[in-house]
């Protein structure tokens, strides 16, 4: 069959298409894709010139030319709406346009003196790239089956272009993950990290602008984070309301088409914050610039929260390494110092803070003030004393005013409060690790206040056993006794009273369990001492017999000992309703001393006052030996066989009878010998009837054969009582 001239170059430019079409498939660019392919189509057609005309965005532009008519490509971009439509969907020739049908493209080949051109659209469904156009100087007939092969060669073009630029997306997408390999590492820091990430989402999306929001949980808000690229006017904070839908403050949050673009970072299911790209106005976005802002935000998500951690975890040793370097400061404060000074200036140190450290009393020990001044500390110890006793136990907190506010913690030890630790916490964060250093500084203190303790108890029973060796009636190594005075530097040779203090836990503890006694009365012994030298610090105080020995200087009570006496008893009854107590306090209190054997003839006296105040003056609470009238003359015959003769002669009877029954008549007489024989005073303090005290009286007018409206009977009756308050008394508390 022979082929005419026509369907010979038809069958060569055919080929010579397709075998192009195949050669584009083998580039990895697009550049090197239409280069080749206008080379290759001018060679064959023998054409004056071949352009290569690209749709990006709302524009057209000239991508590659080669061959005359250059001043045609320099005309570009234009305007895709100011061109025909038709470029992008079907060839187009210069017979078919006419005047009505021109557009700034086809005039501008008009006006460059194109004599024969057409175009082939780029188009590859749903992609449409563009348009090819040939043009010649001269005139060149075409032939109208040319147009079905051109269409059919620009959508293998198209088709070359997509796989060049998926190409060439994978290739800038292995670019990126190389690139962060290299330049995002654990050991950055954040800001190092933000810089680079912005930097790289700018240049990779050609955008004008880059940034970095991260959300912060505690404010509720996205805060900007420094350095972004690129000069913008966005907010610093974006303050979060009640609306949690992300698109109502990134409105471009995943949106193609316009000059913004926004993508999440999000790590297990959580956004952490968003990457954000600008363009100038005229640009727009593209799905590719889409996809590796989202390569960009999924590895750098994990990549942040890694690094966050990592700086997390390294501060945290960074500060743990700084605590322990304090804590061997602070232990060897407390080896080297038996007070808090060097303790409250380390701890000043370590939190930069005022510290104060009080006893369990509220007293200050010890302070440093950090940027306050003297006159603070009266405010602060009434402010912290305030906290503690409205709070207990608990974490405390007050303000010295508007803008400066305090913490108060218990200092603890073997189970016992032993002070407290106030620290300045103005605008300080109270994480995890701030706790770890308030509580080391309160070990700390503990130990300190241990150590304090164990100096003291070691000085007490020191103190315990020269105060036992002087309250004896012939005292023995004056000597020794005088040197352990001076090591308390006490004068033996000033004149003293000698008081005792007994303690009555009542109804608290049950009287069944021993330990529980002991273990409440010496804790509340502790207590009692603490605040009696909290009193006042020139009492010498020392256990005896199970209760307390005070030792006071006579200059003490100055010309009103009764009233000295009184303060004293209800400072401590008021310390006790404070602590929540229902224990009792009484108080003996004996003569002066002139000479060192006057201790124990006036720590007899006290023991003597205190056995009356149990028995006749408990409502009073104490009682001075020389204010005891009577008892004062009885108490030199108490210890005589007379007196041991008088007290079984008159009141042996009621005691064994009132033994192991419900009526107890000796009781009943006390009660109505010290009403004055008043039947009806007697029988309301008794709360019993009238008759049945008349009935008592009569049976203890019987077992002791007395007539008790005599007066003589009466008389020898509360001398019994008397004497027994001295002598019997004692012996039962032994």
């Amino acid at each position: 069959m022979i082929l005419t001239k026509r369907e010979k170059l038809l069958n060569r430019l055919e080929n010579h298409l397709r075998m192009t079409a195949r050669q584009l498939v083998k580039f990895d660019t697009e550049e090197e894709t239409l280069q080749y392919l206008i080379d290759s189509s001018r060679s064959e057609i023998k054409c004056d010139f071949v352009g290569i005309v690209l749709k990006e965005g709302e524009w057209f532009t000239s991508k590659v030319w080669s061959g005359c008519s250059m001043s045609i490509s320099e005309a570009f971009p234009l305007r895709v709406n100011h061109c025909l439509p038709t470029l992008l969907s079907k060839s187009i020739t210069f017979e078919k346009v006419d005047r009505e049908t021109e557009c700034n493209f086809t005039r501008l080949l008009l006006q460059e003196k194109v004599a024969t051109w057409f175009t082939v659209p780029l188009k590859d469904e749903p992609n449409n790239y563009g348009f090819c156009v040939f043009g010649f100087n001269k005139y060149v007939p075409l032939l109208n089956e040319m147009d079905k092969v051109f269409v059919e060669f620009g959508k293998d073009v198209a088709v070359a272009i997509s796989l060049s630029r998926r190409k060439e997306i994978q290739k800038n997408k292995m670019s990126d993950i190389e690139w962060m390999s290299q330049n995002l590492t654990l050991d950055a820091e954040i800001d190092q990290v933000v810089e680079r990430l912005v930097e790289r989402a700018g240049k990779a999306t050609n955008a004008k602008f880059a940034c970095m929001y991260l959300f912060n949980e505690k404010e509720n808000s996205f805060v900007l984070q420094s350095p972004s690229y690129g000069s913008h006017t966005r907010a610093n904070i974006i303050q979060i309301e009640k609306n949690y839908v992300l698109k109502e403050y990134f409105p471009y949050l995943e949106t193609l088409g316009g000059n913004q673009l926004t993508v999440p970072l999000v790590i297990d299911l959580k956004t952490i914050g968003v990457l954000h790209v600008e363009h100038t106005a005229s640009n727009v976005f593209t799905k590719e610039d889409l996809e590796i802002l989202e390569l960009l935000s999924n590895h750098v998500a994990a990549m942040l929260e890694n690094a966050r951690l990592y700086h997390n975890e390294k501060d945290h040793k960074q500060r743990l390494h700084y605590l322990l370097d304090y804590q061997q400061a602070l232990v060897k404060e407390t080896v080297e110092k038996d007070n808090f000074d060097g303790i409250v200036v380390t701890l000043s140190k370590l939190f930069s803070k005022s510290v104060m450290i009080f006893d369990r009393f509220m007293r200050p020990i010890a302070s440093e003030l950090f940027n306050l001044t003297t006159d603070h500390l009266h405010t602060l110890t009434e402010l912290a004393t305030l906290e503690v006793y409205q709070k207990k136990n608990r974490d405390l907190w007050f303000s010295i005013d508007d803008e400066r506010k305090m913490g108060v913690w218990p200092v603890d030890g073997g189970g016992d409060l032993l002070g407290y630790l106030a620290i300045d916490i103005t605008d300080e964060d109270m994480d995890d690790f701030y706790k770890l250093s308030i509580d080391l500084a309160r070990n700390i203190a503990s130990i300190q206040f241990i150590k304090q303790k164990i100096v003291l108890d070691a000085k007490e029973q020191v103190k315990d056993s020269f105060i036992h060796k002087l309250l004896v009636e012939k005292v023995e190594d004056e000597e020794s006794i005088i040197q352990y005075a001076n090591l308390f530097q006490w004068n033996l040779f000033n004149k003293h009273r000698v008081a005792v203090l007994s303690l009555n836990l009542g109804d608290e503890v049950s009287n069944d369990n021993i330990l529980e006694q002991q273990a409440k009365k010496s804790l509340l012994w502790e207590q009692l001492k603490t605040k009696i030298l909290f009193h006042d610090q020139d009492i010498l105080l020392a256990n005896k017999d199970g209760e307390l020995i005070l030792i006071v200087p006579i200059e003490k009570e100055q010309e009103n000992p009764k009233l000295f006496w009184s303060k004293l008893y209800e400072e401590l009854k008021k310390w006790l309703l404070l602590q929540g107590e229902k224990s009792t306090i009484l108080i003996g209190i004996g003569g002066k001393t002139e000479v060192i054997q006057d201790y124990y003839a006036m720590y007899q006296q006290a023991v003597q006052a205190l056995n009356v105040v149990y028995h006749r003056f408990s409502n009073v609470g104490f009682a001075m030996f020389e204010d005891l009238g009577s008892y004062t003359l009885l108490h030199q015959l108490k210890d005589s066989s007379v007196a041991t003769l008088f007290i079984n002669k008159h009141l042996e009877p009621l005691l064994k009878y009132s033994e192991g029954k419900s009526m107890d008549l000796f009781h009943t007489l006390r009660v109505f010998l010290n009403n004055n024989g008043s039947i009806k005073d007697t029988s309301e303090e008794l709360f019993i009837h009238r008759s049945s005290l008349l009935y008592r009286l009569e049976k203890i007018e019987n077992l002791l054969d007395v007539t008790l409206t005599f007066a003589e009977h009466r008389f020898d009756l509360m001398m019994a009582y008397k004497l027994y308050d001295l002598y019997y008394s004692n012996l039962e508390k032994k």
